[in-house]
């Protein structure tokens, strides 16, 4: 018997963009993302010569913890960059693909 139970969001404190899962990958894998207030948050990945080849997200989120899963069944082995932009914040980090 559970009683007085209750639950609770985590709220984080600022942006952040976590490591990718699995990476290297083939053909998926999950990146993490955290918001601290509402906000339109844009993720993209980009090639090794800078080239823009998929926008994963460009929605607004809540506050909280998220994921998105980027399914690159379609683009060749290699290595890639995802960069999160969300009101002033900037980070990227390196994927990288094995098929």
């Amino acid at each position: 018997i559970i009683e007085n139970a209750s639950s609770s969001q985590i709220i984080p404190d600022n942006f952040g963009l976590a490591s990718a899962y699995p990476n290297p990958f083939n053909p998926t894998t999950t990146i993490g993302f955290q918001v601290p207030y509402s906000s339109n948050v844009i993720l993209e990945i980009y090639d090794i010569t800078g080239r823009k080849i998929r926008q994963l997200a460009n929605n607004y989120y809540t506050p909280g913890y998220h994921s998105v899963v980027w399914d690159a069944s379609d683009v060749s082995s290699g290595v890639y960059f995802v960069k999160m932009n969300a009101d002033g914040f900037n980070a990227s980090q390196k994927l990288m693909l094995i098929k």
